[in-house]
């Protein structure tokens, strides 16, 4: 009797000894490590500002409270970033990229430069979704709609390279769709460069997410040097009631089409951060959770607060199932969209 208590009692404590080395192992791999975020834009912009907010309390949050370091690889939108995670950085959860969503259309219309499929990265989640407003400066002599329609030179606005989600998207979209003029200018490595060219005439305007532009133009904003022209979303921002929504300003059912899939629907998976194919799913888990958690850190919230960014977040498995549906668009949409946003 006493022999069979004794295993029960071995195998118990066995089993125990197991459930504890599964639960710790997470710890034991992040201990003492260092999570490197790779952001595909220069430093100075809002996808910088969100990566470095981020990686100031994420290691916290992950178990073994590993050291975490934010590195900048601007280059074609973001998409040197996106291939180095998929096709260099090792699968073990250390490399954890952050771009410019939009760059995932260059994969779905067969664009040359993305080396990566995007329904294999492990999506931890977005801190935003990006509400688009398109930002012009009052030197333009543009402060409204109707003389953004009548202007006989058409507006500049800074972009990074065909295919970031909203520098270059969206001006491309709109000269098309609405008919606005627009001239789109590439090449610039991120928000910051495409500031200074604003701010020295070289260009007229740049197209952002309402939180990036309000922390990018925060003292243009309040002495009327840079207006918020435009509205890239189905309902309006609550800070911009009467700025008008470009949905409105669309005459046919193609305009519209191309606004909700170019410009309305990149919002939910502009800003992603995800970790290369093969990640073992236990250490992506363990990522998720500390990624929510960090959103809900308070002293997170208190720097967004100071930042005057606001969280608005998209889980990994929503951001998957989002992408994995660009996949399914109808043809002749991603004919008209190829057409639109790379000739």
């Amino acid at each position: 009797m006493f022999r069979k208590l004794f295993s029960f009692a071995m195998i118990a404590l066995g089993v125990l000894s197991f459930a504890g080395s599964v639960q710790a192992a997470p710890a034991s791999f992040f201990e003492g490590k260092t999570v490197r975020i790779i952001v595909g834009l220069s430093a100075g912009g809002g996808y910088d500002m969100w990566a470095r907010a981020i990686g100031r309390h994420l290691g916290k949050n992950i178990p073994g409270r590993p050291a975490v370091i934010v590195d900048n690889m601007p280059g074609a939108g973001s998409m040197i970033a996106a291939n180095h995670v998929y096709k260099v950085a090792k699968p073990d959860g250390l490399t954890i990229g952050h771009i410019s969503g939009g760059i995932i259309l260059n994969q779905i219309l067969g664009r040359p430069g993305a080396e990566f499929d995007a329904r294999k990265f492990e999506y931890i989640g977005a801190p935003y979704q990006d509400d688009l407003v398109v930002f012009v400066a009052k030197a333009s002599g543009v402060t409204s709609m109707e003389k953004w329609f009548a202007a006989k030179n058409p507006l500049k606005f800074g972009g990074e390279a065909p295919g970031a989600t909203f520098s270059d998207n969206v001006p491309r979209i709109l000269r098309v769709a609405l008919g606005l003029p627009i001239k789109p200018l590439s090449g610039y490595k991120g928000t910051a460069e495409v500031k200074m060219a604003v701010e020295s005439g070289e260009v007229d305007g740049n197209c952002l997410s309402w939180e990036s532009g309000k922390a990018t133009w925060r003292k243009q904003l309040d002495t009327g040097d840079i207006i918020p022209l435009l509205q890239g979303v189905a309902k309006p921002v609550p800070e911009i009631p009467n700025v008008p929504l470009a949905v409105s300003f669309a005459k046919t059912e193609e305009a519209r089409k191309l606004i909700q899939v170019g410009i309305h629907e990149p919002s939910v998976y502009a800003r992603p951060f995800f970790v290369a194919p093969g990640t073992p799913k236990d250490r992506v888990q363990t990522l998720r959770d500390a990624f929510e958690a960090t959103l809900r850190d308070k002293e997170f919230q208190a720097d967004l607060q100071k930042a005057r960014l606001n969280p608005k977040p998209v889980t990994g498995e929503a951001l998957a199932n989002v992408i994995q549906g660009l996949f399914d668009l109808d043809p002749a949409m991603k004919a008209k969209l190829k057409d639109v946003l790379y000739k």
